[in-house]
């Protein structure tokens, strides 16, 4: 028996603020008062909202986004892992994920023909800056069986917007 909680309904004033959130912050002394403005509420509204939300984990984090291309970590790659054990995959993508250099660590699905279940994105600003990342974090898991999926071009790149 599943005791999943079920996911919150928003007023439309609540989608109001989440999306005004969700996007670029006003450059100001006093965003979430001028978050509070646009939406129509008031800026007690806007934080008891926001805290409410990161109290019940339904926002993870709040914080900046960083641009790495704009701030000099022009070079990325998609690695690809295979580690079978489901156990071994949780410690090692742990200590994939404590790594700086990684923004993005997933444990996912195999499948017949594509068996690598666990997925880091490594940046680095340097070319050969990720080849080395790769080669360390082989070296100190033992993992040895990877693929490495340079970027080409990049063709899109946003935030979600939930409203």
């Amino acid at each position: 028996m599943s005791h999943k909680k079920a996911a919150p309904t928003f007023t439309e004033t609540e989608q109001r603020i989440l999306a005004l959130a969700g996007a670029d912050l006003p450059d100001s002394p006093t965003p979430y008062a001028d978050i509070a403005q646009s939406a129509g509420c008031t800026e007690a509204e806007v934080l008891a909202l926001l805290t409410g939300l990161k109290d019940e984990g339904v926002i993870r984090r709040f914080g900046a986004t960083l641009r790495h291309q704009k701030a000099g970590y022009g070079h990325n790659a998609m690695v690809s892992w295979r580690v079978d054990d489901p156990d071994e995959a949780q410690r090692v993508g742990k200590l994939m994920a404590d790594r700086p250099e990684i923004s993005h660590c997933y444990i996912r699905r195999t499948y017949p023909q594509w068996k690598y279940n666990l997925y880091t994105m490594i940046h680095g600003k340097n070319p050969g800056d990720c080849m080395e990342v790769v080669n360390a974090i082989s070296q100190a898991t033992g993992v040895t069986d990877y693929q490495i999926l340079q970027s080409v071009r990049e063709l899109k790149k946003i935030s979600m917007r939930y409203f």
